[in-house]
């Protein structure tokens, strides 16, 4: 796909599935102000399943996205390769974030507020937002690219990143909430979290505009590729695990990885 292929409804359509992700943090927030017990074990199986369909879809079709970019530009063989380095080059790249600005996995356990200070807590949530929202920005970019190039192929990955942003959500609003007993400060700072995704979106789409062309789109959906994969392995994976108490994670896995591809078949043959 090439820039003057690209019409606005492209964009606009894009922009508003990547707002739909990124506003899944403000789900999680509710639930942290009206459920009093999330079932732990459903919230194990969605991730897991999240996680799941989100690498199913970096392996087949995003990554097969930007082999056949690069493809066009530099042959087949060449294409190949530069696909697969910006694969592991967009994990690289999430993992030097994540040492930079840590993603505490660990406030995600209500357990872990119970013993801290109203201040402690407060700090613990304004951390918490920082770091989320910064691994919020290529999220977005990496769902409204996908979304930009096939709606078929952004929308699955929308889902899983919504999925994947609810307990985010609550991570956010939990500490924020014990430590000032406002709901609505709670649900804001969710709220300005989950915002960083159509950001994330509107900087990749106006910085890279005015170069897009198959080498640009070969080294996006590569570095998208890598991001996601990383993601489910890093992070929503070892989640769902946490939380699940026999073979939740494993039995999501797979049944993600089987409903993304059965839509991906229904979708060839509806082609």
């Amino acid at each position: 796909m090439g820039i003057a292929s690209v019409t606005d409804a492209q964009v606009y359509t894009a922009f508003a599935v990547t707002l739909f992700a990124g506003l899944a943090t403000v789900v999680g927030g509710g639930l942290v102000l009206f459920l009093k017990k999330p079932n732990l074990r459903v919230m194990s199986f969605c991730l897991a399943f999240a996680a799941g369909a989100m690498i199913y879809v970096s392996l087949t079709e995003i990554l097969t996205k930007s082999i056949d970019s690069f493809s066009m530009a530099y042959g087949a063989k060449m294409g190949y390769a530069w696909g697969t380095l910006t694969l592991l080059l967009g994990a690289v790249l999430v993992l030097l974030l994540d040492h930079l600005v840590p993603n505490p996995h660990e406030t995600l356990e209500k357990n872990n507020t119970q013993d801290l200070g109203q201040e402690q807590l407060l700090r613990t949530g304004l951390l918490t937002l920082f770091a989320i929202t910064a691994h919020n920005l290529p999220e977005g970019m990496a769902t409204f690219f996908a979304t930009l190039e096939s709606p078929m192929l952004g929308a699955p990955l929308a889902v899983a990143i919504a999925i994947h942003n609810i307990p985010e959500g609550v991570a956010i609003a939990l500490p924020v909430y014990m430590a000032t007993h406002r709901q609505s400060y709670a649900l804001l700072a969710s709220l300005v979290s989950g915002l960083a995704e159509p950001l994330g979106a509107a900087l990749g789409y106006f910085i890279l505009v005015p170069y897009l062309n198959t080498t640009i789109y070969g080294i996006i959906f590569g570095l998208i590729g890598g991001v996601m994969v990383y993601l489910a392995l890093d992070e929503m994976l070892p989640t769902a695990k946490r939380y699940s108490k026999g073979h939740e994670t494993v039995y999501g896995l797979i049944s993600g990885m089987a409903a993304l591809a059965s839509s991906l078949v229904i979708f060839k043959f509806l082609q």
